[in-house]
């Protein structure tokens, strides 16, 4: 919570139930107040995604793993800024990843 006078960050004095302000001494009720660090200070439900969503790009590549033929793929600079990337593949069917060294 913060501070309804100077904006500041309030800490909770447990003992005394109250919200205290450090820095100018106000307090207010435990459990009184805005809370902060919600997703949605409007209170409406937020929707979770559970599982992979595909958003790499995918290319025609062959799994050495389950002989799948599509990957996703990201560039990777692994070495220095004089060398090539590196492209990292995963699988879109068993996950397996591997590297491709240009």
């Amino acid at each position: 919570m913060f501070c309804p006078n100077c904006k500041r960050l309030l800490r909770p004095d447990r003992a005394a139930g109250v919200w205290r302000c450090a820095a100018c001494g106000t307090t207010v009720p435990l459990g009184r107040g805005t809370e902060v660090g919600r997703s949605d200070p409007q209170g409406r439900s937020v929707a979770v995604v559970e599982g992979k969503v595909p958003t790499l790009p995918k290319a025609a590549e062959q799994c050495p793993k389950c002989g799948n033929g599509e990957a996703y793929w990201v560039l990777r600079q692994t070495r220095g800024a004089d060398e090539p990337e590196t492209r990292i593949f995963e699988c879109t069917k068993c996950g397996h990843k591997w590297r491709e060294y240009q």
